[in-house]
């Protein structure tokens, strides 16, 4: 299992690439959800989302073992992440992408000098896929979360929030394929026992929900949520131990409150963020955590929206301020 020494190892091993991302609050916001709410402003990281971090951690070690190619499979945030760090590093990266997967996605993956393969249009076709290309080209498959070496970069975050706020009291991540908040939580755990972690999906990506509600990985189909960089079928085999043993509470969000939280931070915020990061307000903003009064952080994982889709996302008459 992860520990907290190999999330302050990954630190130094990606501090000369990734940013501190700074921690964003609205008095509005606040005033709405009865908390004191702080914005983790991953979307305003390299790249544009946190998987720089994992990315970054894993990708370095693989080179300095040799590694002349790399490949991953992923809806966006992670290829983009591989394509960079890869280009940075001078190696190649083949990304392995569903055939739905958005155009400004696409195109940023091919701005880092990445190629692009498409495949299905889940998870579970797109990741033997990019194994098949590592082992055919002699390359280092880079995992887009069930890897200790992106778990421990994604923990990075964790640290940063217990730095930049001394005095939170719940730090809300959003939940895919849970690298991310088994990183958080293995970082806050160790570090603040005392800070709860509450995860969240939406009602339609719900596999880390079924899967501790069952007490064993359960898998879902194919799901057509918004958030498009939470569509994974199942929890991974390194993360869904940490999640089981941390993880203070899982909770979702529905199609509509999502869509109310994006809008809000769009609108009132004016902070561009993508459908996935907006998970972590709408359970904030729809009182699904079940506190008052508190200091809460919500992780904003990335702002890779594709702003065409916008219009699709919310009607024409917008939804207004609760």
């Amino acid at each position: 299992m992860v520990t907290i020494n190999n999330i302050h190892q990954a630190r130094e091993q990606i501090s000369d690439i990734i940013n501190e991302t700074p921690i964003i609050s609205s008095k509005q916001l606040s005033s709405i959800c009865g908390n004191e709410v702080f914005l983790k402003g991953e979307h305003l990281q390299k790249t544009g989302s946190f998987k720089i971090r994992g990315a970054t951690n894993k990708v370095k070690r693989a080179v300095n073992e040799g590694a002349s190619l790399v490949t991953a499979a992923s809806s966006g945030n992670h290829g983009q992440a591989v394509a960079y760090i890869a280009n940075v590093l001078g190696v190649p990266a083949t990304i392995v992408v569903p055939e739905d997967a958005t155009v400004s996605k696409i195109n940023a993956i091919k701005g880092y000098n990445g190629e692009i393969e498409t495949c299905g249009t889940t998870s579970m076709e797109r990741l033997p896929r990019a194994m098949e290309l590592a082992e055919l080209k002699e390359g280092v498959y880079i995992p887009p979360y069930d890897d200790p070496y992106i778990i421990a970069g994604q923990g990075t975050v964790g640290l940063e929030i217990l730095e930049q706020l001394d005095d939170v009291d719940v730090v809300v991540v959003p939940i895919g394929g849970g690298g991310l908040i088994s990183g958080v939580l293995t970082a806050i755990k160790n570090t603040k026992p005392h800070v709860k972690v509450i995860g969240v999906e939406p009602e339609i990506a719900n596999d880390t929900y079924l899967s501790l509600e069952k007490g064993a990985i359960t898998s879902i189909s194919g799901t057509t949520t918004m958030a498009d960089g939470l569509r994974t079928s199942q929890p991974g085999d390194l993360t869904f131990p940490i999640v089981q043993k941390y993880l203070d509470d899982i909770v979702l969000v529905s199609e509509e409150e999502l869509r109310h939280a994006l809008f809000f931070v769009l609108e009132r915020m004016k902070q561009l963020i993508e459908p996935s990061s907006a998970v972590s307000v709408a359970a904030v903003m729809f009182d699904k955590l079940g506190v008052s009064d508190k200091n809460v952080a919500c992780v904003i994982s990335g702002g890779n929206v594709d702003v065409r889709k916008l219009g699709e996302i919310f009607p024409k008459q917008g939804l207004g301020v609760m």
